[in-house]
């Protein structure tokens, strides 16, 4: 018996494949030629300068758009995400008063220099047990130590780390941020913690100011005094933090870069505090740089592909939810026995 060989018909491209060679196809409307690529581009990057938009909402649509149709300017984005970042940590020194950030330092400081080490080495340890990078360990170890996303995008730049490390980073923070705004004064009120160790508390266990703010003014107006001056004192570890990085990541024959802007946070909190003429500015320049964050957070996520998202994997996620619950819960205990 001779066996026989059957040709099978060409099988056909798979739908997702016809998706993206549509989605990079020039459409002509009203004058103007855009790629439907370009078109989603716009309406999300648009959406992101709404005030409905959130840092962690828009690092999930720039990972969506990179996973679908992907992004049609890769390295303009690339480029304008170093800028950005750097904007936006001096932008944030507008909305911070030195004096309140000095008398914030009298109360929590043996929390804040405790919590900060703390954290900086368990990170270290437990990134070497995971086995990551040494940037990624550190960005998130800075974010959770001091303020999420402003020591972040302060040390990245210090760092030289990738865009990908920077959106591992941002993304475990800001994902953890979310759930403490809504599950710190729902722990608050089951303890029954008075408004200054709830405040003590939001300010030393939740990473971003914004989501500080938020968690302590549901939980009262003492709360939100004591979470906001003692994080913005808490803020200012991002100087001395960024140039131990840039001392602590030489390497031989590298000149260590003084991350300048850093003193352009501090510039901007003093004329904030000491400029009378220049305080109506710190409302707008505060806004402008959160936007701006939201923004950068979008840019980084638009860059990011399939294969670089698969070769992070979930070690990083892994770190900063260890790191996070570690601090959460030590520094829960010592102010419930201690304040």
């Amino acid at each position: 018996m001779v066996a026989t060989t059957h040709t099978l018909p060409p099988t056909h491209a798979p739908n997702s494949a016809k998706f993206a060679r549509h989605m990079q196809a020039p459409h002509h409307m009203l004058g103007v030629t855009l790629t439907g690529q370009q078109g989603v581009f716009g309406l999300l990057l648009v959406y992101c300068l709404t005030p409905w938009a959130s840092p962690p909402l828009a690092l999930a649509l720039g990972l969506a758009l990179a996973q679908t149709v992907g992004n049609p300017f890769a390295a303009r984005t690339k480029a304008a995400t170093h800028w950005l970042l750097q904007f936006s940590v001096v932008g944030l020194g507008f909305g911070m008063n030195a004096h309140a950030a000095m008398q914030a330092g009298k109360e929590g400081l043996l929390f804040t220099v405790g919590s900060i080490l703390g954290t900086l080495v368990l990170g270290y340890f437990l990134g070497k047990w995971l086995g990551l990078s040494r940037h990624v360990v550190h960005l998130i170890s800075c974010g959770t130590a001091i303020c999420g996303g402003s020591a972040i995008a302060a040390v990245g730049p210090v760092l030289r780390a990738k865009d990908e490390e920077m959106s591992v980073a941002l993304g475990t923070v800001f994902v953890l941020n979310a759930v403490a705004l809504f599950a710190f004064p729902a722990i608050g009120h089951a303890l029954a913690m008075t408004q200054n160790q709830f405040g003590l508390w939001c300010a030393i266990a939740i990473h971003d100011t914004s989501s500080v703010v938020g968690a302590a003014k549901g939980y009262g107006d003492e709360a939100l005094q004591v979470a906001t001056t003692v994080k913005l004192a808490r803020a200012l570890w991002i100087v001395p933090v960024s140039v131990g990085t840039a001392l602590f990541f030489r390497q031989k024959g590298i000149k260590i870069t003084v991350p300048y802007f850093i003193f352009g946070f501090i510039g901007a909190m003093l004329l904030h505090t000491f400029v009378p003429a220049a305080r109506p500015l710190g409302p707008v320049l505060t806004g402008l740089a959160k936007v701006s964050l939201t923004v950068t957070l979008f840019f980084i996520g638009a860059g990011l592909s399939a294969e670089v998202v698969r070769a992070v994997g979930a070690r990083p996620y892994v770190l900063g939810l260890l790191l996070w619950l570690v601090i959460s819960s030590a520094s829960l205990y010592a102010i419930l026995h201690a304040v």
